[in-house]
């Protein structure tokens, strides 16, 4: 799940820490598994005075293997729900993280550091129940590492 032999993604966080947003969106299309994970992480790794948000082009039902994939590390996201971008209060967003891989991603129309980490959906993952789990963990944990970079302190 990298970016490519150079880890761009690793570039990329450095810059976003660097601007040192305040407000942060994570978008994907259904809101209801990568972003909602990516909040949950940024929320238990952030600064305070940071404010993290997801939403999603065409909301759907939060996932609940995203909601046991993150209880498996600590994180509850029980409450959360999918939203649309519309919910999202603009003026309070400085930087949004697209994480969308196969489907078109949406798009914020406001004047925000952007940056694109291309991840699988792992609601599309195919097999059985144990491949379909591993899939949520796999992105939660590709998320953990990604986050984890950007909220590092110096």
């Amino acid at each position: 799940m990298t970016s490519g032999p150079a880890e761009s993604w690793e570039r990329e966080a450095d810059d976003l820490r660097a601007s040192r947003p305040r407000g942060l969106l994570f978008l994907c299309v259904a809101n209801s598994a990568r972003s909602q994970m990516a909040e949950g992480i940024a929320r238990s790794l952030a600064p305070a005075g940071v404010e993290v948000f997801s939403a999603g082009s065409s909301p759907g039902r939060l996932n609940p293997l995203a909601v046991a994939a993150l209880a498996e590390i600590g994180i509850d996201i029980s409450g959360h729900r999918s939203k649309g971008i519309p919910e999202i209060p603009a003026d309070r967003v400085q930087a949004v993280v697209t994480l969308c891989a196969e489907e078109v991603c949406p798009v914020w129309l406001g004047p925000v550091h952007r940056v694109h980490w291309g991840l699988p959906d792992p609601a599309a993952a195919e097999g059985d129940d144990a491949a379909r789990v591993q899939a949520f963990r796999d992105v939660r944990d590709e998320l953990v590492r990604r986050l984890g970079r950007l909220f590092e302190t110096e």
